[in-house]
This record gives structure tokens, sequence and C-alpha cells, in this order.
């Protein structure tokens, strides 16, 4: 509203310029009614606009007849009075028809429209628009033109009408930039903002709002930006990001404050101008015509005197003005500390949900491996003894779906590990030439599967020595190619690897892969990076998949300070691509020993204790160290297992973490007490507050992890009889 009355006041002031207000009626009429409209007196300003009417009717002047009719209308329009506004709106028309083209008119025919528009007259707005829009156009007037346009959108905003309100705004946005419009397009972004934030879409609402903080910078208008930031506040606020939440509402606070200040001094100075005008100054000035014929010496004293008096004026205005600004302070001080108790009490209760969340999690993914090691342990045994073929569906299937809830369990833990801050970065040397071949080379039989070509370009100016996490850039690629052929028949997938920048102690890579499968629709492309999404239930049902590989190669990118981009085209493929920094190494790289796979006589004739209080996991663990003959001894409870092992020496012992009475980790401890040479094995079901390192610490050899993979299962117990 404010930006169409400045650009109305602008037309009458360019009307009125060259009339003198104390002889031209019309002119002074119209400023009893703008200044009755100034103190909302409605009334006075109605009769005031109307002796102005009747003036410019006796007096045959057609063009000032026309303009005051239209501002007659103008008035009940701010009323709401819209039936009469819509009267005299349409009589300006008449008056403005019999006189040449002004913008006053376009001005009054935008008006009808907007009223229109507020009654909901939506069709018979859009032609007012239209004829408004024919004569701003002719008359070279589109930069004031959006004042209008702004208002528009407000009327549909205060309806509501949020389509047709972000519409009117982007119209706004789209012109040019230019030093007139800062402002307009300023409040356009920040209009934008709000309907966003009522329609939900968090994501363009802050792109908004940060557009209208931008160009706010230009106008310097303090108002408009305490209003941005305010909004920007409480957009952090409602996706609980309290730490950038509080900040903005601690900037809004002082701009506000530093206003109140500006406004103070101003009132402040204001009085004290018509203190002075009024008493000390009349004062004077009578005691000067009194007194004029006393010495020059008396007149220098009399002005000493005025200068004094004025100053001590000042000081007292001044010392009023800090009082007031002080109370003010401190009373938006105890507002600022009342609002940051409340964010930190909901940054408290957001921690806390999270960490039940993550509790929750880690106990319910700890207890379903217990029953999947018996479900992947039963099947692998049941394969191993020459099942029929009938059968053979029956226990493949059973194994896959074993597998796949594995899997699942694993992804939803690494998740949730992620989210709880809990994923430490290595640092280590490696090769990223040789790592990418062996990920092309374990990925083969996959390609094949779906009778894929894949393929492999690597930068030959990469360093050879890099320092990175090799585990997580793994998981990332792998992640990445799996589902890149995974949705791709009869086609290619690439990975490429080439250098983007290089340093004396950094080397920027980056990385693309690209395939020519099904593709991601636009309108599903963000999607696809949250969890338990992949872009449709049809293409879910097809391919199969948790919906979480992506949301880990997300997570794990941005962890080690990358971001990963998406383009993709249905029917013809997808490209993913994202750039790490690593360091490089000037150490000659170490080479990594090949993991032999183990060999039958190695576990031949073995006798080891298995310390385990579940009975379905002795009897499968029983069963496949006796499948190899190895000889298997049970405990199920951590001090029988100490005392046992006092008496009785075994080649190598597994131990359950999680036992009745002491856990394994304690019974470790006590064990090594007294043996510190037989190899300890732990066997758990992972939790979130695990990890290798922490399990080693306690005295332990190695870790398997349930539910077992055969081969590993084999292989780590082989490695500790070399």
């Amino acid at each position: 509203m404010k930006y169409l009355f400045i650009f109305i006041s602008f037309y009458y002031t360019s009307l009125y310029s060259q009339s003198k207000p104390n002889i031209d009626s019309i002119s002074y009429y119209n400023k009893l009614a703008n200044a009755s409209l100034k103190d909302k007196k409605y009334n006075n300003a109605l009769l005031f606009t109307q002796k102005s009417i009747d003036y410019s009717k006796s007096h045959h002047k057609a063009e000032n007849l026309a303009n005051q009719t239209f501002k007659l209308g103008k008035i009940y329009y701010n009323q709401q009075k819209y039936e009469e506004a819509l009267k005299y709106f349409h009589k300006s028309i008449a008056l403005f028809n019999q006189i040449p083209l002004t913008a006053t008119k376009a001005v009054a025919l935008y008006y009808i429209g907007i009223t229109n528009t507020a009654k909901k007259n939506y069709e018979t707005a859009e032609v007012y628009y239209k004829k408004a829009d024919i004569i701003f156009n002719k008359l070279n007037l589109n930069d004031s033109y959006e004042y209008l346009n702004l208002e528009k959108a407000m009327v549909f905003k205060s309806h509501k009408n949020y389509d047709l309100a972000a519409k009117t705004l982007k119209k706004i946005i789209q012109q040019p930039d230019n030093n007139k419009n800062s402002a307009i397009k300023s409040d356009s972004y920040y209009q934008l903002g709000l309907i966003e934030t009522q329609r939900k879409k968090n994501d363009s609402t802050i792109v908004y709002l940060n557009n209208a903080l931008d160009l706010n910078s230009k106008t310097q208008n303090l108002k408009q930006k305490s209003k941005i930031i305010l909004a920007i506040s409480q957009y952090y606020k409602n996706n609980k990001e309290y730490d950038r939440a509080y900040s903005y509402l601690d900037e809004h606070y002082q701009i506000e404050n530093y206003i109140l200040k500006i406004k103070n001094t101003k009132l402040d100075f204001d009085k004290f101008k018509k203190i002075k005008e009024n008493n000390i100054l009349n004062d004077v000035i009578k005691r000067e015509n009194e007194q004029k014929a006393q010495v020059k010496t008396y007149r220098y004293s009399k002005l000493i005197s005025i200068l004094a008096i004025a100053l001590i004026s000042i000081l007292s205005l001044l010392s009023l003005a800090l009082y007031k600004n002080n109370v003010i302070r401190n009373q938006n001080n105890l507002l600022l500390k009342e609002k940051n108790r409340e964010l930190i009490l909901a940054k408290n209760k957001a921690e806390e949900a999270s960490k039940a969340r993550s509790e929750f999690l880690s106990t319910v993914s700890h207890e379903l491996r217990t029953p999947l090691n018996a479900i992947n342990g039963i099947a692998h045994l049941l394969l191993q003894e020459n099942p029929k073929q009938s059968q053979l569906k029956y226990l493949d299937s059973l194994k896959f779906s074993g597998n796949y809830l594995t899997t699942f369990i694993n992804e939803i833990l690494e998740i949730n590990k992620m989210d709880s801050n809990k994923v430490e970065i290595e640092k280590i040397s490696f090769d990223l030439k040789a790592l990418l071949a062996n990920i092309q080379n374990s990925l083969k039989e996959l390609a094949t599967a779906n009778n894929n070509h894949f393929k492999l370009e690597i930068d030959d100016t990469i360093p050879d020595n890099l320092i990175g996490d090799t585990t997580k850039l793994s998981q990332i690629i792998l992640n990445l190619i799996n589902n890149a052929l995974k949705f791709t028949q009869n086609g290619n997938v690439t990975l490429i690897a080439k250098l983007d920048a290089l340093g004396s102690e950094k080397a920027t890579v980056y990385f693309e892969i690209t395939d020519t499968g099904i593709g991601i629709p636009k309108d599903k492309q963000k999607k696809v990076f949250e969890s338990f999404s992949q872009g449709s239930v049809e293409v879910n049902r097809k391919y199969g998949g948790t919906g979480l590989g992506l949301t880990i190669v997300k997570k794990l990118i941005e962890l080690l300070g990358g971001k990963i981009k998406l383009s993709s085209e249905v029917g013809k493929g997808s490209t993913f691509n994202f750039k790490l920094i690593f360091g490089i190494s000037k150490n000659p790289l170490k080479k990594t020993p090949e993991t032999k796979l183990y060999d039958d006589c190695q576990l031949k004739n073995k006798v080891i204790l298995l310390v385990e209080d579940n009975k379905i996991n002795q009897l499968i663990t029983q069963k496949m160290l006796e499948n190899k003959s190895i000889s298997c001894e049970i405990i199920d409870n951590g001090e029988e297992a100490i005392e046992l092992l006092k008496v009785k020496h075994f080649d190598l012992i597994l131990m359950d973490v999680h036992l009745p009475g002491i856990n394994g980790t304690t019974a470790t401890e006590q064990i090594r007490e007294f043996d510190k040479t037989t190899p300890i094995i732990a066997l758990t079901a992972i939790s979130l507050d695990e990890n290798r390192d922490q399990l080693l610490s306690f005295g332990m050899n190695d870790v398997i992890t349930k539910p077992f993979v055969p081969d590993v299962f084999y292989n780590t117990i082989a490695r500790h009889f070399d």
C-alpha cells in the first residue's frame, strides 16, 4: 500500500506543483484532504475532496475534476467500501476520456481491477489490468507500474489466493535490476517468502528471503530489513535450526533498537525545536525589540545567554533520549534472554529426541541381528548338505531374504551413526587409481548380469599417493555404481575420475558416474536423496532395494566436505557428480599385502572354545565349525569360561560380547591376566556405541559381526592359525 501511495503522490505533486496553496482552492482543499487521510479522518477527507470537485466543476477544470473524482473513489477503497469506490472510479474514467491521455487514467483503471480483485471478480479485474497496461506502455511508465502490481499481489495474498499472488510477484522480480526498482523487488521477494511459508515450501522460502535481503542492501531501508530478518529467524525456528534462528532474531532486535533510537532522537529534536521557536526564541526576540537602545556589549551577553539556554536544552534532551534508550534496551535484553531460554529448551528437547531415536534404532538393529544370524546360518548349512532340486529355490530365497535384511539393518545403523555424529574420518595414504580398478573388478559380475558395459576413465595426472578416507570413498563409489548397474540394462555405466585442481599439499578430484538407464523424473530428483525413497512405488517394486543407498552417499560426501549433484532425463539415463579434496603424501606408498583366502587344512583338527548364551547360535556356530573338522566346546557364560581356561588350553576362543553375568569384554580382560597368547575373536551384533577399535582395546584379537558371512567367518578364524 505504501508504494502505491508514493506513486499517486508523485502524480498529484506534478499536477499541483505550480499552484499556490493560498490562491488555488483545488490545491488548498487537496492539502486539507491529504492531512485528514494521514490522520485517518476519512469523513473530513471526503468533505474536502468533494469541495475540490465542486470547485473544479464551477471553474471548468476538466483534468482536475477527473483527478479529484478518482481520489474520492480511492478514499472509499481505503475504507473497503468497494461499491462506492467503483462508482467514483468509473465516473473518473468517463471524465478522463474527455481529456488528453494521462498516467492517472491508467492508475484509475488499475484501481478498478484491484477493487474487483478484492471482490473476487477476477475475470473483470483482468480486463481492467490489461487496459491499464496498454496506457502505461504508451506513456513508457513501466517502472512505476510495478508499484501497482505489488498492490494487486497484496490483495490476492489478503484473500489467501497464494497462487495468483505468487504469479504477480514473480512478474515483478523478473524485471531487470536498477536503482529505481530495488526496493519494490526486495519487498516482492519478501512477500514471496511469506507466501511460500504459508504453502510450506521450505526450500524456496529461504531463497526468496535471502534475495530480499540482498536487494535491501542497495536501498538501506532499515524497516524493511528488520522485517526480512525476522522472517528468516522464524524460518530457521520452524526448521529447528535454533542457533541460526537466534542469530537472526538478535540482529532483528538490534535493528529495531537502532530505528527506535533514531525515532526518539528525531522526536526529541522536533520537540526541542518547537520549544525553542515557541518559547525561548519568542522571548529573546521580544526582549531584543524592547532593548534595542541598549549598548552593544549587552547584546553580546544576551546572545551568550541564548546559546547557553540552547545548549542546556540540547543536553537535557540528549539525557532524556539516553534514559529512554536505556529503558528500551533493558526491556529488549529481557525479551532476548527469554527467547534465548526458549531456544535452548527447544534445542535440548531436539537433542534428547535424537538421542532416544539413536538408542532405539541401536537396540532394534542389535536385537534383529541375533535371529538373522540363525536365518542366514541355517540357510548356509542346508545349502551345504546337497538339498533336493525342489528345495534349492526355497533355500536360495531364504538366503537372499536374510542377506537383504542384513544389508537393510546395516544401512539404518550407518545413517544413525552419521546423524549422531559418531562417524570418524580416517586419513590414510592410498592409490586412487588402484582403488577404482579394484572396485571395477569387484562389480564385473553384477555388470554382466544385466548385460552392461562398465567402463573406467581415470585421469593420469591424478597423484599416485593421496591421503583420505578410503573406506567411505569406496562406500560412496560402490553405492553409486551399484545403483547405476541395477537401473540399467543392455547399456553403459561409466566411472570418471579426473584432476580438478592441484596444489602443493592438496588435490581436488572430480568424480562422475554416468549410466544409460531408466533415468529419474525432474520432480523426483531431490526426493531420491531422502531415506526410504526410490522415486516411485513402481520403481521400488520392480527393482527392489532399501531406498537408503543415496541417503548414505549424500551424507558421506557432505561429511568429507563435498556436495553431490544429479542430472537425469527419463529414458536416457542419469549422471551423479561430486568433488572431494584429498591430501598429497610425500612418503612412498607402502604396498598392503594381499589378503589370503583360508585353506581347509589350516582349520582341520583345531580345538575352539565357543562362549555363547543363545542356543540357536550355539547350534549353528558349532555345526559351521564341525563342517571344517574343527572340535568345538561350548560355554554359555563368562564366569565358567574364565575358570575353564585356567585349566584347559584351546587353539582359539570365540567370545560373544553380550553375555549374562559378566559380558564378553570383561571376561576377555580377566582372561588376559593369565593368558596373553590364545587368540580371542569377538562375536557381536555390533551396536551404535560399539566399534572395532573399542573391542580390540579389551584384549580381543579380531571381530566377527553377526549375522556371519561364512567365508568371512572362516577366513578370520584361519588368519589366527598362521
